[in-house]
């Protein structure tokens, strides 16, 4: 079973609001989406950002647009006014997340990424 990092069969947008960082993922394919949410748990992208999420994360499914998000609290080290993290703005979330390792099937594998490479 291939792995892939998420910037190869996704892409992320992502935000900020006081402490609170929010980042959505868009699967690229809809063939895509079941394996985002069997293996983008709010467990693992809070261990993918060990050090930086400090607070709970929340994953909200939404299969219309084949798209997860998740709310990340405690985040941003006190928020944008208050720390003294150099880019501690939530944008840089979504592109961190990129990197994120997927698991997928080899034949889905063979029909999404091999084609786009």
């Amino acid at each position: 079973m291939p792995t892939v990092m998420l910037k190869e069969i996704a892409h992320a947008r992502s935000g900020d609001k006081g402490n609170c960082v929010n980042i959505g993922v868009f699967a690229n394919d809809p063939s895509i989406y079941p394996y985002l949410v069997e293996q983008m748990t709010a467990g693992r992208v809070k261990q993918f950002f060990a050090g930086l999420v400090l607070g709970k994360v929340i994953r909200y499914e939404m299969p219309n647009i084949d798209a997860l998000n998740f709310v990340c609290y405690q985040a941003l080290d006190g928020g944008g006014s208050s720390s003294l993290r150099v880019d501690n703005l939530g944008k840089c979330f979504g592109a961190n997340i990129l990197r994120f390792s997927i698991h997928l099937p080899d034949s889905l594998y063979e029909q999404i990424v091999k084609k786009e490479r």
